[in-house]
């Protein structure tokens, strides 16, 4: 793998302004593309298969990236490579301390954005699979420290509504440091037909939620079917989902505690059906 062509200059340049667009959402919707920074991060797309559409590398990082990714794909690729100047290239990156490579990648494949019903009951119906579901999860650090989590314990596929926080947004791919390749993703519109659907397979639908019958968390017998469905950060799930769950469970703490973060409440339960 080598690249060609002269350095870019230029943040006017047509590469450059492609790949900057890609910051907002509308964008990489209509591209179905999304840019992530970092050489760990790349390398982890590669591993796990992601489509690279193009990598940008900054001028007096470019041989040592370019002999990494020959190594990584035993010299044979596709993957357009442009070197900007290192000026430039710290415009253009949304890192602090840039490690000299920007990717652009194809949406993954085991991700689906506008899942039909149908595609809800075959992911739910697979009783082998662990499935955690987000409802108006908003914050990017969360969604992405949660999907870490969900990799860490066993999760196969995360379940969202489709106000939650973008997964493709560089602040979720950023926290979620390379679980986003490998966990599915699957957003839905009508989030309350899907907690339906997962319980209509077998599956009990547990919500962290805090009420008069809830259950304490360390007092749940779990099965390996069984979901948990996690809330927004501040004001938790809609009545409606709560509703239309099995049951709610609390994770118990201290006395004048104020709750957990999302995304720590998240995994401390993942943590307590994984052990399961």
């Amino acid at each position: 793998m080598n690249f060609t062509g002269e350095v870019i200059t230029s943040r006017q340049n047509r590469i450059v302004v492609d790949v900057v667009k890609l910051s907002d959402k509308k964008s990489r919707e209509k591209s179905r593309l999304f840019r992530f920074d970092g050489c760990k991060l790349l390398l982890e797309a590669l591993e796990k298969d992601v489509a690279i559409n193009r990598i940008l590398v900054s001028e007096s990082k470019a041989e040592q990236i370019v002999s990494v990714l020959n190594k990584a794909k035993n010299g044979e690729s596709e993957i357009k490579i442009s070197v900007l100047t290192d000026e430039l290239f710290a415009k253009v990156s949304e890192e602090q301390a840039p490690e000299g490579v920007i990717c652009v990648a194809e949406y993954p494949k085991h991700h689906s954005l506008k899942a039909e019903k149908s595609e809800l009951l075959a992911m739910a119906s697979d009783l082998s699979k662990r499935v955690l579901m987000l409802e108006s999860v908003r914050d990017p650090g969360n969604m992405g420290t949660i999907i870490r989590s969900a990799a860490a314990f066993g999760v196969d596929t995360v379940v969202i509504s489709s106000d939650c926080a973008d997964i493709y947004n560089s602040k979720t791919v950023r926290a979620a440091m390379g679980a986003l390749f490998k966990i599915g993703v699957v957003s839905c519109d009508d989030f309350v037909g899907a907690v339906e659907v997962l319980k209509g397979c077998g599956r009990k639908v547990y919500a962290a939620a805090l009420d008069k019958n809830a259950v304490r968390l360390d007092e749940i017998d779990f099965n390996h079917c069984d979901t948990a469905v996690i809330g927004n950060e501040g004001h938790g799930l809609s009545s409606e989902t709560a509703a239309a769950c099995t049951r709610s469970l609390y994770i118990p703490m201290e006395n004048g505690c104020e709750s957990l973060n999302a995304a720590i409440a998240a995994s401390v339960i993942m943590w307590s059906m994984y052990k399961n």
